[in-house]
């Protein structure tokens, strides 16, 4: 049996030179990769960054525009709780908070809207819920009669529109490039009056 002995490195590269070929060593190439990590971890940070910003901005504006559905929901179920205003609000309200939303984002307005549903054709003809149901208005009366049969072939339609605005804060701020800290969204629901 051959007596082995530990020879330092510069020797042993100089005896294996002839048979084998000579690796370089792994370590020499972790400072290459250290910069290459540290070139690109800004990038990737920045784009991380911008997806959890663009995620938080499309779940604000679902949320707005879920709170305009919820107070249009409200305010459709008859004529009395269409121009119920503060009912709406509340509607709306309650459904930004059940999410776990800040009321002080959500400014939450109403309007109620009337007219002639001709075959899919609508002809607004108020946008104010006085102007809906003003019984004793002649005005109405007389739009009333020339839409519904047997004058008109239509039908009178109440409907009411709730618009949600709401507003985004970023979490980071980045004035300098552009980016605002905050953006207003806004979203309205029509829903028509049973």
């Amino acid at each position: 049996m051959k007596n082995l002995q530990v020879l330092p490195n510069a020797l042993r590269r100089k005896t294996q030179a002839g048979s084998l070929p000579v690796r370089k060593d792994p370590r020499s190439q972790s400072g290459q990769t250290l910069l290459e990590v540290a070139l690109m971890l800004p990038l990737l940070l920045l784009l991380i960054v911008g997806v959890i910003e663009l995620g938080r901005y499309a779940y604000i504006t679902i949320l707005v525009g879920n709170a305009a559905r919820a107070g249009a929901a409200y305010g459709a179920q008859n004529g009395g709780t269409s121009v119920d205003t503060a009912g709406i609000i509340t509607a709306a309200d309650n459904d930004f908070q059940n999410n776990g939303q800040n009321l002080s984002k959500l400014t939450v307005s109403s309007v109620v809207s009337c007219g002639c549903d001709n075959a899919g054709t609508l002809t607004v003809d108020f946008t104010t819920a006085a102007g809906c149901s003003d019984a004793t208005s002649p005005g109405l009366t007389a739009l009333i009669s020339a839409c519904v049969p047997p004058t008109g072939s239509g039908h009178w339609v109440s409907m009411v529109a709730v618009t949600g605005s709401g507003t985004f804060n970023g979490l980071f701020n980045a004035p300098g490039i552009g980016i605002p800290t905050s953006i207003t969204v806004s979203k309205t629901a029509t829903m028509r009056v049973q």
